[in-house]
Formats: C-alpha cells, structure tokens, sequence
C-alpha cells in the first residue's frame, strides 16, 4: 500500500431541496426545550445541511393560516424559499412536492422525524434520490432515520429562543475625543 497518495480536490455539484415540516420539528424543539419561544436558526442549520451543495429549493411547510410573515420574508430573503400553509397536516403538500421535485434534484432533505415519512423515503430513493433526514434525535422515529440515506442530528446550536417581553439593553456610546484639524502637534 502506498502512503504517499496524491489527494484530488472534489467538487460536488449535487442540486438540493429541503423541505420542512415545520410543525414537526417546532414540536420535537419545544418538547426538548420545554420552551415554547424556540426556533430554528435557519442561518446555522441551512448551510451546515448544504455543506457546499447547491440549495435548489426551500418551502417550509406548516399547518394553519397565522404563519409569521418575518419568517416568510427571512425564508424568502435569504434562500428564496416559501412557506406553505397545509389545512391540516404537512405530511400530504410536503409529500406531493418532494415526489414532484423528484427529476429535479440529486438529493432532498427532510426536516421531519415523523414515521409518517418512511413510504416517502422508500419511493423516493427508488427514483434515484439521495434523501437524507434533519430532525432532533430524541424524537425521530428509529425506522425513518434507517430508511434514510443520510441522518443530520438538529441540536441546541441550531436553534435560538426568543427573549419575549425583555427589553434589550440600550448601549451607551462614549464620544471620542479628537482635536481639532487645525491645532496640530
């Protein structure tokens, strides 16, 4: 065997879509954190997800019509993602999506743990799709992270709370001292 192998640089062109089921992982955030007020840091999770691949496709879906329009605008700003409301469930939109982007992309990425998922994962791998799964350990279902290509742990550094209620702390600017133009040493 030879040690002194050469190392080629790779680059990895692979177009991804992530998709999220936003109840879900609020759900298995709020029950680790027992805080209601936590959330994802989509600016640390996002890219740590990528690593480096190109981002085709983000939609965030959620149950309901009150879905935060700054989350909206950030989602949109930053990764021209959308959100989409689900009448009930996310499991159905979220599902139709991931097998119509199917042709579209090398690899989808879930954030969900939910079982719900597993049939999902099986057909889309069988299309040729590299899937991989984001969720909070704890709460994932043990059969969907198997069926997975890939697990991504989501953990305390991907999340944030919020400090509701709490002013922030004015800062107090000190002005610095500057002589006059003219008065030179």
């Amino acid at each position: 065997m030879n040690d002194n192998i050469d190392y080629v640089e790779v680059t990895i062109n692979q177009s991804v879509a992530v998709l999220i089921d936003g109840n879900n992982i609020e759900r298995s955030i709020h029950s680790i954190t027992k805080n209601q007020e936590t959330m994802l840091n989509f600016d640390t999770l996002i890219p740590r997800l990528l690593d480096n691949r190109g981002l085709n496709r983000l939609i965030y879906f959620r149950e309901g019509k009150n879905i935060s329009s700054k989350l909206s605008d950030r989602l949109h700003q930053y990764y021209h993602g959308s959100v989409v409301p689900c009448h009930k469930s996310a499991d159905i939109p979220l599902s139709i999506k991931a097998t119509q982007l199917a042709s579209k992309v090398d690899t989808i990425i879930i954030l969900s743990g939910d079982a719900d998922y597993v049939e999902l994962v099986r057909h889309l791998k069988g299309e040729g799709v590299r899937i991989e799964i984001a969720a909070v350990e704890e709460t994932t279902s043990s059969l969907l992270k198997e069926e997975a290509d890939y697990f991504h742990a989501i953990g305390s550094k991907d999340w944030f709370t919020l400090n509701k209620g709490k002013k922030s702390p004015k800062k107090h600017y000190t002005k610095k001292k500057t002589k006059p133009r003219n008065q030179e040493k």
